[in-house]
């Protein structure tokens, strides 16, 4: 059916971005997914619409660009594209932080280029519309206030006004996603069909260290061949090849729209980002 000139005109955007989407399937011989976003409960149906008509038979290629999230919601996207295709890539052209390295750990393969940015597996907490802090960090503010009112209670007030966007159910919840992180880690791993109990076991033990126990910062960043290092199934981009100049023209489209995006040939979502307070 021919669109009216006004609906192609609101959605030319949309349409390019779509036909740059088929081009690289019709070149890599997979179907391509594009998920732009903070990893939370929200997105799980956005994500489902994304993969639910896939081919089991064909490979998979997700272009993930996320700050992280919740684990939990990350190891519910790995099982939902797993379960639908034949091998899963994740091609990381920004960052995939946190929750987005869980994610990134449950695929077959984790393609990165120049400047993608894996990170420290730290819970993220929704303290405001729009603004994300880490459980750690959460953790060490709340514990050296304690510390601090305690050796002078005449600084409550001052501590008091500092952390008040913290709660103690917050500061609670914080605890219980970094004791979980552990499973999760191991959850992402086990997602992938075809990686053994013994690979599992192995991996586990030798990425907990560096992407849990290690880190002080949420920022901490984890390069391509930093990454491979590790154990990760990291595929590092010819920079100048046909595929990475591929990605990179698509990503471009999704940097400069400045949106939440969940997109594939025949699906789109695009939202904006929660204004910050």
């Amino acid at each position: 059916m021919e669109r009216s000139p006004l609906y192609e005109a609101q959605n030319s955007n949309r349409y390019e971005r779509q036909k740059l989407i088929v081009d690289y399937q019709e070149a890599f011989q997979c179907r391509l997914i594009v998920l732009v976003d903070v990893i939370f409960p929200y997105g799980v149906t956005y994500f489902e619409e994304l993969v639910s008509d896939a081919d089991p038979a064909m490979d998979l290629h997700l272009l993930l660009d996320t700050p992280g999230g919740d684990g939990e919601t990350a190891v519910r996207f790995i099982r939902a594209a797993q379960t639908r295709c034949r091998e899963l890539t994740v091609i990381v052209p920004n960052q995939a932080k946190s929750a987005g390295t869980v994610l990134a750990i449950g695929a077959h393969h984790v393609l990165m280029g120049p400047v993608s940015d894996l990170g420290p597996i730290d819970p993220q907490l929704q303290i405001k519309p729009g603004s994300l802090v880490s459980a750690k960090d959460i953790i060490a503010a709340v514990d050296d206030a304690t510390k601090k009112v305690q050796e002078a209670p005449e600084t409550y007030a001052l501590y008091a006004s500092l952390l008040s966007d913290v709660t103690a159910l917050m500061a609670q919840q914080a605890r219980s996603a970094l004791a979980r992180t552990t499973d999760l880690l191991e959850e992402a791993l086990r997602s992938n069909p075809d990686r053994t109990a013994d690979e599992v076991a192995a991996l586990k033990d030798k990425l907990q260290k560096p992407l849990i126990g290690d880190p002080q910062s949420h920022s901490a960043i984890l390069g391509a061949r930093e990454a491979a290092k590790m154990g990760l199934p990291v595929i590092e981009a010819d920079a100048a090849g046909e595929q990475w100049r591929a990605i990179w023209r698509l990503w471009t489209r999704y940097f400069a729209l400045q949106a939440r995006v969940y997109e594939g040939a025949r699906v789109s979502q695009v939202m904006p980002w929660p204004a910050a307070t």
